[in-house]
């Protein structure tokens, strides 16, 4: 899962990133909105934690503007344009008054947390938010014998528990969440890596690898000169 974090405040960006590497997220900082903007045009990010009191505007402008992406992706139904209007945004902001809180609601945020928050519940909204996004009630996907809970991070597969790495557990996480739809590699290191980290040419490669080895080699279909895709005869 890869996340934006909009945030002008040095500390709180970098603790909410090294919390949310822990958690196997590729991150990504933005600490103005043109920043941000670009961030978004160029990369389809899974979730934007964002401030509102920025140095070259307020937060709500941004929220705004991808929300208003509607009617674009309408006319582009098979484009990979971005930002996707669905995106969830979460709120994060020391604006603690009701009107403020319903502004932001009703501007499209998808949650609203005021300053000081604790991480743990961040994260624990953040995952709602996505399970929202994806039409899912339940806090577990499950694709044939295979069970994933993105809160504890644990895998079980015929009810057996399957140990993985962060890079493992984040890139099944990115097949599951795609729903039949063949990805290449440019799109999972995307959802893997931020802008910054570097990473071997094969490193996709070696983390299907990992996956086939400890899920079995047919759980994952290569389409050749495509990209990746979970078998289907599994769900």
């Amino acid at each position: 899962m890869r996340v934006l974090i909009v945030e002008d405040d040095p500390d709180i960006a970098s603790g909410l990133a090294v919390a949310l590497k822990q958690e196997g997220c590729a991150v990504d900082l933005a600490p103005h909105l043109s920043q941000a903007w670009s961030a978004l045009s160029v990369e389809p990010f899974d979730a934007v934690l964002l401030d509102l009191g920025l140095p070259d505007g307020d937060g709500l402008a941004l929220l705004r503007r991808v929300r208003q992406q509607t009617t674009r992706h309408a006319h582009n139904a098979h484009s990979s344009t971005y930002p996707h209007p669905n995106t969830p945004i979460l709120i994060m902001t020391a604006r603690d008054a009701v009107p403020d809180r319903i502004s932001g609601l009703d501007t499209g945020a998808d949650d609203y947390l005021v300053k000081p928050f604790d991480v743990q519940e961040l994260m624990a909204r953040l995952r709602a938010a996505l399970r929202r996004a994806a039409g899912r009630a339940s806090p577990l996907i499950e694709y044939g014998a295979l069970s994933v809970d993105p809160a504890t991070h644990s895998v079980t597969l015929q009810g057996q528990p399957v140990a993985l790495g962060a890079r493992e557990f984040s890139l099944l996480l990115t097949l599951l969440h795609a729903k039949g739809q063949v990805l290449d590699r440019s799109r999972l290191e995307a959802a893997l890596y931020g802008f910054n980290e570097s990473l071997d040419s094969n490193a996709i490669e070696v983390h299907i690898h990992h996956l086939r080895r400890k899920l079995g080699p047919d759980w994952i279909r290569t389409i050749r000169g495509v990209g990746y895709v979970l078998n289907p005869d599994k769900a």
